[in-house]
């Protein structure tokens, strides 16, 4: 049977997150070691998000929205607005920051936000690489639309589609948008699988699926995904890449590089984001 994990929600001052990666039953899902719903949630006239510069390393952060637009700034000088259907892939490897703040042109408007951000642990070779930053509009990310099926991959590899996204290791992170009554079955191609049900209702193998909650799928099986009415899912997973700490921002396979990643940040060592003054203290626990 399907592992099911259900989120915790966080309540960011009237925003909701679901965070169903890291939990206590499983840490990772193939890389994906966090993995963050934000909303579906309209913001009021005055208020959206800001995200003051924080730090990350051992990781490559994913940001993949279906409604709204989050402003992206890093200490690299990139600045980059993602729009619906877009991909923003930020490499930390042995250290970056960056800010994340609604566009200045929604200050004086109501504006939505509904979209997803997960982290991918890098390689044990590959977490201390030079840090980057890509962004992929939505028409260069390959798709297919089949039989009340809309696949688009963002980033690795699924159904025979590839992502331009400079992944680091085996990865499997594709949207799905089925129309009523559309089956879809899901190969056994990459070794961890997870479902993620966003919008609308399915089932798998005859059992609905859960709301907002990840179902991991039994290794080495074609389970197949049938839409009860017009949904919208996300499938995750890869190859796993072993155990990793996760403290605040920072992803690790040693807790000697959490704890000098810490160091430095709280004694100034990072780089700064060009035109940010603000940045989030290093926490207490």
């Amino acid at each position: 049977m399907p592992e099911i994990i259900n989120p915790r929600e966080h309540d960011l001052g009237g925003f909701k997150v679901r965070r169903a990666l890291p939990d206590a039953k499983r840490r990772r899902v193939g890389p994906f070691v966090f993995f963050d719903h934000m909303g579906p949630h309209r913001f009021p006239v005055g208020e959206g998000i800001a995200v003051r510069p924080h730090p990350h390393i051992g990781l490559a952060t994913v940001t993949y929205l279906w409604e709204g637009a989050i402003s992206h700034r890093d200490s690299l000088g990139s600045q980059q607005d993602i729009l619906p259907g877009d991909v923003n892939w930020m490499i930390a490897g042995r250290g970056i920051v960056h800010s994340e703040r609604s566009p200045e042109r929604f200050a004086d408007q109501t504006h939505p936000i509904h979209g997803l951000q997960t982290w991918i642990a890098l390689p044990e070779d590959r977490a201390e690489m030079a840090p980057a930053f890509e962004h992929h509009p939505a028409a260069s990310l390959p798709s297919s639309e089949r039989d009340g099926v809309r696949l688009v991959c963002v980033a690795g590899h699924g159904f025979g589609l590839r992502s331009p996204v400079s992944v680091q290791s085996d990865t499997l992170y594709v949207a799905i948008d089925l129309a009523a009554g559309a089956a879809l079955p899901i190969p056994p191609e990459h070794v961890e699988r997870a479902l993620y049900l966003v919008e609308g209702e399915a089932e798998l193998d005859a059992m609905p699926l859960p709301p907002w909650a990840l179902v991991v799928l039994d290794a080495d099986t074609t389970p197949v995904l049938r839409a009860l009415s017009d949904c919208r899912l996300m499938l995750c997973g890869g190859a796993p890449l072993g155990p990793r700490f996760v403290w605040w921002n920072f992803v690790a396979s040693s807790r000697e590089r959490i704890e000098q990643a810490k160091l430095d940040w709280s004694e100034g060592r990072f780089e700064r984001v060009p035109g940010e003054t603000e940045f989030i203290p290093l926490p207490d626990k």
